[in-house]
């Protein structure tokens, strides 16, 4: 989805032009008894580079830039920690900003779970499922398989997004893996 704009109701291809002020950011649902926020935040800290200036890799605008959006002062004063620790992680200085919420702008159905639905676009294969992968290698102590239809388990199509390097904005954590289609859960 999108926030942080000046646009009501923004459209992916607005988003993606750069002028409405946007970041593309994925909203997670978690429950706290399962992974803390903390976590969450460790984990977006390592699987993008928050000291690049609106730029995720290849791609380049505001629209990229690293952003938190917390809900509460709770979650604000953990972000600001762990950004601390995270400058003693990182060379270069971090470009992550800090923001309340504002509006959160749902993606077009196009674009949400868009690398599970587009496997075989070049995008996915040669960008997101290296990373999809090396995410898996990197927290394979903290991933389960979701074994029944009906088993209790947290779902946001974030994970894409999160793994492209884009932005968080925090609100279940679990993704689909293009090769084997199975559901993970991030404990």
């Amino acid at each position: 989805g999108y926030a942080g704009g000046h646009v009501d109701n923004p459209t992916y291809f607005q988003v993606c032009e750069g002028w409405t002020g946007h970041a593309e950011v994925v909203q997670v649902s978690f429950d706290a008894d399962i992974i803390a926020y903390r976590d969450i935040l460790e984990i977006f800290f390592s699987i993008h580079d928050p000291t690049t200036l609106n730029r995720q890799g290849a791609d380049i605008g505001t629209q990229y830039r690293s952003v938190i959006f917390y809900h509460s002062q709770a979650q604000f004063d953990v972000a600001r920690e762990v950004m601390a620790e995270m400058t003693k992680v990182w060379q270069a200085p971090l470009v992550t900003e800090l923001v309340p919420l504002p509006v959160f702008y749902p993606a077009e159905d196009f674009h949400r779970d868009f690398y599970r639905q587009n496997p075989d676009q070049q995008y996915c294969m040669y960008i997101i499922e290296p990373k999809v992968i090396a995410f898996r290698k990197k927290f394979a102590d903290r991933l389960k398989v979701r074994q029944k239809k009906n088993a209790r388990y947290y779902r946001a199509f974030f994970m894409v997004n999160l793994l492209v390097g884009v932005n968080l904005f925090v609100r279940t954590y679990s993704f689909w893996t293009s090769a084997a289609r199975e559901m993970y859960v991030l404990t």
